[in-house]
């Protein structure tokens, strides 16, 4: 079956990337006051993965409300994000497996973009130490280059990589084994936001907000959808649902109109 094509951001969602970052940051000031009602956590263990070009500073907020509920929240400790070198790749199995002897317990994988792709590879090769994996804008459907606009500077420390993807970048990947939640935005002015979409499944599922690319990470919307999910019990998985006061917060999601299988040849 031949893939569908869609294209990358247009340029008023790409110019306007940084000034929509710091509003969402500002709906989460307003938002402050409404942590405490989040869901309490059961005290498992969490890993945030930054995006592309981003550190563990880029996720503190995040970690920081995630703390507050009661979860063990970890950064990933391995400087800037430039893409799978050979210190970013060792480094995160060594991170997956020191949590995982340290808590005796499986761990919950959180990705920012590239995080998100590098989360999705961690669980399928770490299964029984992961519990599941939420990735917040993260183009792991990506069927072309022209479909990012972070393209360029993955390119750039390209020869420092010890891993090469080829497009798509799951057209060979079972489903994951344990839940798996794909948070998007239409509003994406990094990534285009079909290539977020997961497929369907039991335990996989897409939650539609409104945010910027760079945002996810403490946009209100998000930071609720993130909280609802880690506090699951572990094995009693459900589609996420918006309580009625904050639907209009979540859009209906798209339904995946794309594969992951390379396309048929012409």
């Amino acid at each position: 079956m031949a893939r569908q094509q869609f294209q990358g951001p247009g340029l008023p969602l790409y110019v306007t990337e940084v000034s929509r970052a710091f509003a969402d940051y500002g709906l989460y000031l307003a938002a402050r006051p409404l942590l405490p009602r989040l869901p309490a956590g059961d005290g498992h263990p969490v890993l945030v993965l930054p995006g592309l070009m981003a550190d563990d500073r880029s996720t503190v907020t995040l970690r920081r409300v995630l703390r507050r509920l009661g979860y063990r929240v970890h950064g990933w400790r391995l400087g800037r994000n430039i893409g799978p070198t050979a210190q970013c790749v060792e480094g995160m199995a060594q991170r997956i497996e020191d949590l995982s002897d340290r808590y005796g317990r499986p761990i919950s994988l959180i990705g920012q973009s590239l995080g998100g792709i590098f989360a999705r590879d961690l669980a399928r090769k770490a299964p029984d130490a992961v519990r599941q994996v939420i990735t917040l804008g993260s183009p792991f459907g990506l069927q072309s280059d022209s479909q990012t606009r972070a393209h360029k500077a993955f390119e750039r420390y390209s020869h420092l990589h010890v891993e090469k993807r080829t497009l798509p970048l799951e057209s060979e990947c079972a489903p994951l084994q344990m839940p798996s939640t794909s948070i998007y935005s239409q509003h994406d002015g990094i990534v285009a936001w079909q290539a977020c979409l997961d497929r369907l499944g039991p335990q996989a599922e897409n939650i539609a907000v409104y945010a910027s690319h760079l945002g996810m990470g403490h946009n209100p919307a998000v930071i609720y959808a993130v909280a609802d999910r880690l506090a699951q019990p572990e094995g009693t998985w459900r589609p996420f649902r918006a309580p009625l006061a904050l639907r209009p917060a979540f859009p209906r999601p798209d339904v995946p109109r794309h594969d992951f299988r390379p396309a048929a040849a012409a």
